[in-house]
């Protein structure tokens, strides 16, 4: 095992036994037909560890005890740090960003696929002598864990399997109300799975601390304001599940106070997208009916509800004690999963609002133009408004423009999977996979 640097890592993996994520059979996918993938996400979700599971051999740039010597090399002759057996992995690469087009270089010459794979926990800045990589690259972008991957849903219901009109759709999750709010707060991070429920806390809080005071003036060299941007990830996660636009942000940061400028917000939350630690939800625009105005902003969101949790310096018991709370972040961990669950087949996912008032949490949509429809509900007092709003934007698609729905689903927080007399499912977010 190769030296950690301690004092930069948030926390360490304890066990070093792969576990499977669902972007596997994906990253063999690309691997077969590309000569490099670009694997892209969060520090800490596993990028590395998955890459090492296909790789052969491996360049880790941020190695304290050769990093230096990598860094020359790559500004000099970077064709060095590529030998190696293929598929060669270089972790974090976005620190020699010459390595790019080194990469390239050697994909053109190779003409074969399968040669690197390349993980960034950042974006670079733009160099526009820098190739784009287009023909050479596949980008993978890829999330903290879902909880079928961490072990907590069952699996009994495949998303692939409904948009397939195969799936059955029954089981029950045991996911208790109190473990639901304990695997929010501790989140999808491979290195917590076997944590104490306070050791992962203490760790997520530590995560976020990273992202103030050192990772957000590291993106891009531009010196910030720790307490600032404390206070802006404060905000995000007031206004976590909604539509809140910039000027509401600004206002929450700043209360009475005009001393952060809307252009310095907006500015941060560009450089906490850089380092994949937001990941809004886009407005969904179908074809419908009636002319009724759609509302395409996007809702704010992480890529990890326990950023969020932790950034209120909340708890699992604070959750359980301010239910509004709880569901902004349910709908934020649902999010998460679905996002990770459509990946491997094509799918983006959006939320719906039109003018009329009309709101469906999520539409996951894949490339053929299948899509299903979403509403997140905690409790079975609210199941019966989910299913009006599913029900009425089904009627109000126009199906000759686009296709019926696949599903329409009410993600809930714990019981029984099943379907109702009107179609619409009924599925615990413990009983869901890929």
């Amino acid at each position: 095992m190769r030296k950690l640097d301690i004092i930069k890592c948030p926390f360490t993996v304890v066990n070093d036994k792969y576990i499977s994520r669902v972007v596997d059979t994906l990253l063999d996918d690309i691997l077969n037909i590309s000569g490099a993938v670009l694997i892209e996400g969060p520090k800490w979700c596993g990028k590395t560890r998955t890459a090492k599971n296909k790789a052969k051999s491996t360049l880790y740039v941020q190695d304290p005890d050769t990093r230096d010597s990598t860094l020359k090399l790559a500004d000099t002759t970077p064709s060095v740090l590529l030998k190696g057996e293929v598929p060669r992995l270089i972790d974090e690469w976005q620190l020699a960003p010459k390595l790019w087009d080194a990469v390239r270089f050697t994909v053109d010459e190779r003409n074969m696929p399968g040669q690197f794979i390349l993980t960034g926990s950042a974006t670079p800045e733009y160099d526009e002598k820098r190739h784009t990589g287009t023909g050479r690259f596949f980008k993978l972008f890829m999330r903290p864990m879902s909880l079928f991957e961490s072990g907590e849903s069952n699996g009994s219901v495949s998303l692939r399997e409904l948009f397939n009109s195969t799936a059955k759709i029954e089981g029950s999750s045991d996911l208790s109300i109190e473990k639901l709010a304990f695997v929010m707060a501790r989140g999808g991070w491979p290195g917590l799975l076997n944590d104490s429920e306070r050791s992962a806390l203490m760790k997520v809080q530590n995560y976020v601390n990273f992202i103030v005071d050192e990772d957000m003036s590291r993106v891009d060299g531009v010196k910030r304001n720790p307490v600032a941007i404390r206070n802006l990830l404060k905000s995000l996660s007031r206004n976590n599940s909604t539509m809140a636009g910039l000027s509401t942000i600004w206002k929450d940061m700043n209360g009475d106070d005009d001393t952060i400028s809307d252009k310095t917000v907006s500015s941060y939350i560009n450089a906490l997208r850089r380092i994949f630690i937001v990941e809004d939800v886009p407005g969904w625009n179908p074809s419908l009916r009636s002319k009724t105005a759609i509302r395409t902003a996007p809702k704010r969101n992480f890529v990890d509800p326990s950023i969020a949790i932790a950034a209120l310096n909340t708890t699992p018991k604070g959750l359980l004690n301010d239910f509004n709370t709880f569901g902004f972040m349910f709908e934020s961990l649902c999010v998460r999963d679905m996002r990770v669950y459509s990946q491997p087949l094509n799918g983006d996912v959006f939320h719906f609002r039109d003018k009329n008032g009309l709101e469906i949490d999520i539409i996951v949509q894949l490339r053929d133009d299948r899509w299903g429809a979403i509403e997140v509900k905690l409790g079975s007092k609210e199941i019966e408004m989910g299913a009006k709003n599913l029900l009425k934007l089904k009627e109000r698609t126009d199906t000759d423009r686009m296709k019926q729905p696949s599903f329409l689903m009410i993600l809930t927080s714990t019981g029984y999977a099943y379907k109702r007399d009107d179609g619409i499912l009924i599925v615990p977010i413990g009983c869901l996979r890929d």
